[in-house]
Parts: structure tokens; C-alpha cells; sequence
């Protein structure tokens, strides 16, 4: 069997290099996605797909790690190209029918919305695969593992494909060569100690390479779990300092900003890095995942 070989397809979402990567993994009948980006990147996809010789629809498989609108947006594009949309079973109804999905997203993001996310299409249900924990698919010469991996969202997989283990977002985010990642703590299914039990599933396998979508491969597996596990505990601790005092949410957002932006100070991540952390993944938003956790789970 060839090696497999994977391509990091930068969205340069909203003019910011390195905030949102869908993977391209070519095989024997086309090439296979990880995560399909938002329907407002589909033109930046095209054009990293002509670069290595591919056309829309030369994509056979999409695999969704889950459907948040910067990792599962442009599904039902990829479904009506002729693409294969694979995703946890408890996302599956919101790609048939995303009239819920896509008024949520709407109150927080409002006149934005399209600006950042663009079309949410439904997906085709002829072509929509549910994977459960532990399934495989084989195609091409690729075979790839799926695995239920719940803390960020209950509806998250990450999938593992010869030494590659694709993260989504509980491997958190890490961009650039600084040693330094964040976790990104939204509402509504955040679960610090799902997190901890899902990197550690993943411990298990032989991973030689993690690629979280936000951004890039990186070849240090023991490294980055470990770092989650120590993010993990060190927001714990944060929490159980501020929330006896039940901040108001203004303060709370602003004291976790504070919090993570300084850590950014120093370890001196640049500008231009730090608003690629920024954009993929808004601060404030991790300020009221980690309230909603801690006032259902801790109180």
C-alpha cells in the first residue's frame, strides 16, 4: 500500500492565513477531505484542490469531526458535488434539515452571519454516513478509523488514518511552531472531564502525527496530549477561583481574556499569530461554554 500523504488546504479564512485548515488526502479514486470548512471558503478550497490537480468533484469523502460552521459548513455543498459526507450520529439530523443549526448561529453571529459563514446547504440524505465509535471505512487504498471523542461537542469524532490522527477541535488549537496551544471552550456540550477521557483514547492509538483544523500537522503527539491534559487542569484551577463569586458574564469574558492573552505575552506569540488564535476562536465564547459547565456540572 502507497504511504499516505496529506495536504494541508489553508482556507485563508476572512483574509487570515493559518485560522482554519481542511485536509486533503489523495487515493487511488479521487481525494478525501477532513472537514469541509465553511460555505463562505468553497472558493479558496477549489482553488488549493486545482493546485494539486483535483476538481470539486474529485472529492469522494468528507469526514466531518463535527458541525460547528468553520468544520462542517460546506457539507451539503460536497454532498450535491457527489461527495460522501461521513459524521457522528447525533450531527446527522442537523445536516438533513440545519433550519436549527442555522437559526443559532444566526443570534450570535447576525448580520454577520453570511459574511463569515456563507450557504449551510443540506446534505442529501443518499449521502450521508453515520459513523459510530469504533467504525472503519475502506476506500481507495485508505483506510480510516473513527472515534467518538466528546468534551468540546457530544457530536465529536476524530479519526485516525495510518499515523495520522485528525483532532478537529479536542485537539485543540495550535498554530504555528510556538509551543503553545488553547482549548476552545464553547457552549453548549463542553465537558472538562469527557476532554481529559477522549485525549486519552487517543493516547492509546499509535499516532505519529496530530492534525488539529486549526492549523497544521504536528509530528510531537506525546507533546500535544500532554499540553491538553495541562490545559485542561489549569482552566479548572481558574475556575474554581473566579466562579465561587459568580461573576456577571462581562466580567467573566473579560477576566478569561485577560487570562489567556496574557499567556500569549509570554510566551511572545506575534500579532499576526495571535489573531489567527483569536479568529479561530473567539475568547468571549469560551467564557460562557466554561459558566454553562461549570453552573450544570460543578454547583
Amino acid at each position: 500500500m502507497a504511504k499516505t500523504t496529506v495536504q494541508p488546504l489553508d482556507l485563508n479564512f476572512q483574509g487570515q492565513a493559518e485560522a482554519i485548515a481542511v485536509y486533503a488526502i489523495p487515493h487511488l479514486d479521487g481525494v478525501a477531505l477532513v472537514e469541509s470548512g465553511p460555505g463562505s471558503t468553497i472558493p479558496a478550497i477549489e482553488k488549493a484542490l486545482a493546485r494539486l490537480g483535483y476538481g470539486l468533484r474529485d472529492v469522494s469523502h468528507v469526514f466531518l469531526t463535527h458541525i460547528h460552521l468553520d468544520h462542517g459548513g460546506a457539507a451539503g455543498f460536497f454532498s450535491s458535488q457527489g461527495a460522501q459526507i461521513h459524521v457522528h450520529p447525533n450531527g446527522a439530523p442537523h445536516l438533513l434539515n440545519p433550519e436549527k443549526l442555522i437559526a443559532s448561529a444566526t443570534r450570535i453571529y447576525g448580520d454577520k452571519m453570511q459574511t463569515l459563514w456563507g450557504d449551510f446547504l443540506p446534505v442529501a440524505a443518499e449521502k450521508l454516513t453515520v459513523l459510530q465509535d469504533g467504525d472503519q471505512v475502506a476506500f481507495g487504498g485508505l483506510q480510516v478509523l473513527a472515534l467518538d471523542t466528546p468534551g468540546h461537542a457530544e457530536h465529536h469524532l476524530s479519526y485516525f488514518i495510518d499515523g495520522y490522527c485528525f483532532t478537529g477541535d479536542v485537539g485543540g488549537i495550535r498554530i504555528s511552531a510556538y509551543p503553545y496551544l488553547r482549548l476552545p471552550f464553547v457552549p453548549p456540550e463542553l465537558h472538562l472531564e469527557k476532554w481529559h477521557a477522549s485525549i486519552a483514547k487517543l493516547q492509546a492509538l499509535d499516532v505519529r502525527h496530530v492534525v488539529p483544523t486549526h492549523f497544521g500537522i504536528f509530528d510531537d503527539p506525546d507533546w500535544h496530549f500532554n499540553a491538553i491534559h495541562r490545559v485542561l487542569d489549569d482552566v479548572e484551577g481558574w475556575l474554581a477561583r473566579v466562579m465561587p463569586g459568580d461573576p456577571p458574564i462581562e466580567e467573566l469574558r473579560s477576566s478569561f481574556v485577560a487570562w489567556m492573552e496574557e499567556q500569549g505575552r509570554a510566551i511572545g506569540l506575534p500579532d499576526e499569530v495571535r489573531e489567527a488564535y483569536l479568529l479561530a476562536n473567539p475568547l468571549g465564547m469560551s467564557a460562557d461554554g466554561l459558566q454553562r459547565y461549570w453552573k450544570k456540572f460543578r454547583v
